[in-house]
């Protein structure tokens, strides 16, 4: 279901972000972003004169290489268009993220390495929907790769039981431990909304 019809408006500002993930021949895995961001107007930059309308003020991209557990081993930034000079010479210091792990701390310790002044606040940003599509990537792979090896009689069928809970468990609101997904998907940790108190 779409969102409910706008009154009248005009345009004004486009703000675009690709994320994509691949799988490299050498095991590890490739997490790009891209953020551009236009105005449907002209507008004038003291650095750059005029910002012509769909003109990117803001043109950049960021890749991280992880392996499997998400550990990063390559990080680089690239600024194509930014509204100062300066923007781009801040890009060698998103090296700083490699030896990371896209997981719990993640957010705080990138801002440790690169808040303020340290960084740029649109790459940074960037991060965010990266570190997801690090984890949609890999995992769905995974799964994939497991489900096609179990199909093929290849892979024995994964243990549910491991007595851990899963990652995914109460992280949102589809993945509730009273709710039907988990019910479903994880019975062993369903909890009735009776039981839970609810």
């Amino acid at each position: 279901m779409p969102l409910s019809p706008p009154v009248e408006r005009q345009p004004v500002h486009d703000r675009t972000i690709v994320c994509k993930g691949w799988r490299r021949s050498d095991g590890m895995w490739d997490i790009e972003g891209h953020l551009v961001d236009t105005k449907s107007y002209a507008f004038p930059n003291e650095f750059r004169g005029t910002v012509e309308p769909g003109e990117p003020i803001h043109d950049m991209w960021l890749r991280l290489t992880v392996d499997e557990n998400l550990a990063v081993h390559g990080a680089e930034a690239c600024t194509d268009s930014g509204p100062f000079p300066v923007c781009p010479s801040i890009t060698p210091n998103f090296k700083r993220l490699e030896g990371l792990s896209i997981g719990a701390g993640w957010r705080k310790q990138v801002r440790e390495r690169l808040g303020g002044v340290e960084g740029c606040t649109h790459l940074v940003e960037l991060l965010g929907p990266l570190a997801t599509v690090a984890y949609q990537t890999i995992f769905g792979e995974k799964s994939r790769m497991q489900r096609e090896a179990e199909a093929r009689g290849e892979a024995p069928k994964k243990s549910e039981g491991s007595g851990r809970p899963p990652r995914l468990l109460n992280t949102c609101h589809a993945f509730s431990d009273t709710g039907p997904v988990v019910e479903k998907m994880w019975p062993e940790w369903y909890r009735p909304k009776a039981e839970a108190g609810e």
